[in-house]
């Protein structure tokens, strides 16, 4: 299991500390919630900071896109040094295009789905993506409770991706803590986002041992 702290969680007014933090603590990818306001209902941070960031840190920066027409900062975000960047299927009207475009600048590409949408709407373009992303709380903030029908959707997707796409990685985000990380292990899940459980920890390092 990968671990991805989201930095959503972190001290906004430290984040270089934080960033050296979890990267000593074991963190395998660094995730960034970009929120504009409309997609979601909260407004975060934008291509400067993970530029910013950048040169702090090797690790994988995974860029998860809430936001409206992302298609428009797509390039931004991958020029600031995005690894990963995930889309969310509600938000992009033409995904195959935008995958293909994320691509087109080096970086793998994803899609999410937020918790009342279907898995089935992301059959078409399984063979297509390197990721999905499963909401397992309504995006927008951090500290919320799991939702418990996450774990089915993971079960869902890798039984869709087995055929079309195996080498697929399956990442949840939302509420996921050491009490749900073994059901999340055994659906499929491959890479989990950890925010309030991580950075509201006394040990981050204790934290991101207890979901690997």
């Amino acid at each position: 299991m990968l671990v991805a702290p989201s930095l959503l969680s972190a001290d906004f007014a430290n984040l270089q500390k934080e960033v050296d933090a979890i990267d000593s603590a074991g963190a395998d990818w660094i995730h960034f919630d970009v929120m504009d306001g409309h997609f979601v209902p909260n407004i975060t941070i934008g291509p400067m900071v993970v530029k910013s960031l950048r040169k702090y840190s090797d690790k994988i920066f995974d860029v998860h896109l809430m936001i409206e027409a992302p298609e428009k900062y797509v390039e931004e975000f991958a020029n600031a040094g995005a690894n990963v960047i995930t889309v969310h299927q509600e938000a992009a009207v033409h995904i195959h295009r935008i995958i293909t475009l994320i691509k087109s600048f080096g970086c793998k590409a994803g899609v999410s789905i937020n918790p009342a949408t279907p898995v089935s709407t992301l059959e078409e373009i399984l063979p297509y993506i390197d990721m999905v992303l499963i909401m397992s709380v309504n995006p927008g903030f951090g500290g919320q409770k799991f939702i418990e029908s996450s774990v089915k959707k993971v079960k869902k997707v890798r039984g869709l991706a087995s055929d079309c796409n195996p080498d697929l990685k399956i990442q949840v985000d939302g509420g996921v803590n050491n009490n749900n990380i073994a059901l999340l292990k055994n659906a499929g899940c491959d890479i989990v986002v950890a925010g309030s459980y991580i950075f509201g920890s006394d040990n981050y390092k204790t934290a991101i041992d207890t979901l690997k």
